[in-house]
């Protein structure tokens, strides 16, 4: 389920390097149907979990704007329409038409945004089938979530179950169409775009090949050279968070400020390590599970630390009081972007098993794979689960 949620959520990397053989101007335009004026458009760049602002603009009061970007880094980058739209795209050297629709005018306002066409060349026209994938996987996640919802006669448990399994069919075939387009548009710059999701080892000799291809036509192609890089920098970290590595450690405050907690002062107890924060329905909804978990191990000598990754502090403590878990808490400094960084996930809630040593037993696990796991450990007797997915970032 993990793979459906990096396919269907995860961002592209964006493929920059420091410099490049020659700077070129592109021109981007089109129209918002409903704008909101309040907010700009912005041509965002992201590295990693690092975003940047490069460019900002009104739009028009005929509903117009337009850019002229010029790139140092060509690449994946992302269109954000006043908050309510966002589309990535491929920079290099084609000229760019994205129409959004804008503000939902809507009586009930759900945050669930249109599909975004990109009209410009053939980079863009893969960036489009890439974008579309992923439009069409979380359309059906959040129908599939629906339905099993209103399932009569099971439990919640019993619903994620049955959702997990759906999602899991999702990821197979997301994964198989992210294949395709790699294999049958190798020739194009922005299949680079396309390989950033196909991690895994299961997937390295595709990418590979695809590598070798590009890199016969340009070898010191700037984008590819940082792509090969970052892959390599991924795997690494990956083997750094791999299951029976110690798990990083951090000291972030307690809600009162007189100390600081990290997964390090836990050693000699198992650590259930909770990702959360007060904005993110799937983990206030997780929470009931916690404590239930919490009321049933905790005697046993499990102990429990939940991480916020709130921006607004009194957002978090807000929260805290309403939900009034009885373990240890603390908030991570700059919405939590060192601790995503440091511990690679980009959605939430994420939770985390350590052993007595401090090292990672499991990831990503939820509800009855939590209690599972635990179940486990303090027995011995290996049960079989499935992880769940997280909120996107």
């Amino acid at each position: 389920m993990r793979k459906l949620l990096n396919l269907v959520l995860g961002s592209c990397l964006l493929l920059g390097v420091s410099s490049v053989s020659a700077q070129k101007t592109i021109t981007i335009k089109g129209k918002v149907q409903f704008p909101e004026n309040r907010f700009k458009m912005e041509i965002i760049e992201r590295n990693g979990f690092d975003k940047t602002v490069l460019d900002s603009c009104d739009v028009r009061p005929d509903g117009t704007y337009e850019f002229k970007m010029k790139v140092n880094r060509p690449g994946v980058y992302t269109l954000d329409c006043q908050k309510w739209q966002s589309v990535q795209f491929w920079a290099e050297d084609e000229d760019l038409e994205i129409n959004f629709r804008g503000k939902d005018t809507a009586k009930i306002v759900v945050k669930n945004p249109p599909y975004v066409h990109i009209n410009g060349g053939p980079n863009n026209e893969l960036m489009n089938l890439m974008n579309w994938d992923g439009y069409r996987g979380y359309q059906l996640m959040i129908g599939i979530s629906q339905g099993v919802y209103r399932i009569p006669g099971i439990d919640d448990q019993a619903k994620q179950e049955v959702s997990g399994k759906f999602y899991d069919m999702l990821g197979e075939e997301s994964s198989a169409r992210i294949k395709y387009l790699a294999e049958h548009y190798a020739d194009r710059n922005s299949v680079l775009a396309v390989l950033a999701r196909l991690g895994g080892e299961e997937n390295a000799d595709l990418v590979e090949k695809i590598v070798a291809k590009l890199e016969a036509k340009n070898p010191n192609y700037a984008p590819l050279l940082k792509f090969k890089a970052d892959r390599a920098e991924a795997k690494a970290q990956r083997e750094r968070l791999a299951e029976g590595k110690v798990a990083p450690e951090f000291s972030y405050p307690t809600p009162d400020g007189k100390k600081n907690l990290g997964p390090q002062d836990f050693k000699g107890k198992i650590l259930v390590l909770d990702f959360w924060a007060s904005w993110c329905g799937p983990c206030r909804q997780e929470i009931p599970h916690l404590k239930e978990a919490y009321k049933a191990y905790h005697d046993k000598g499990v102990e429990f630390f939940s991480v916020s990754i709130d921006k607004d502090g009194a957002a978090w403590r807000k929260a805290m009081k309403e939900e009034n878990m009885p373990w240890e808490q603390a908030q991570a400094p700059k919405a939590g972007k060192d601790v995503m960084k440091l511990y690679q996930f980009s959605g939430i809630p994420y939770i985390l098993v350590l052993d007595k040593e401090g090292k990672i037993v499991a990831k990503n696990l939820r509800g009855k794979a939590l209690t599972d796991k635990l179940e486990e450990m303090l027995s011995g007797k290996k049960k079989q689960s499935i992880a769940m997915p997280m909120m996107g970032m």
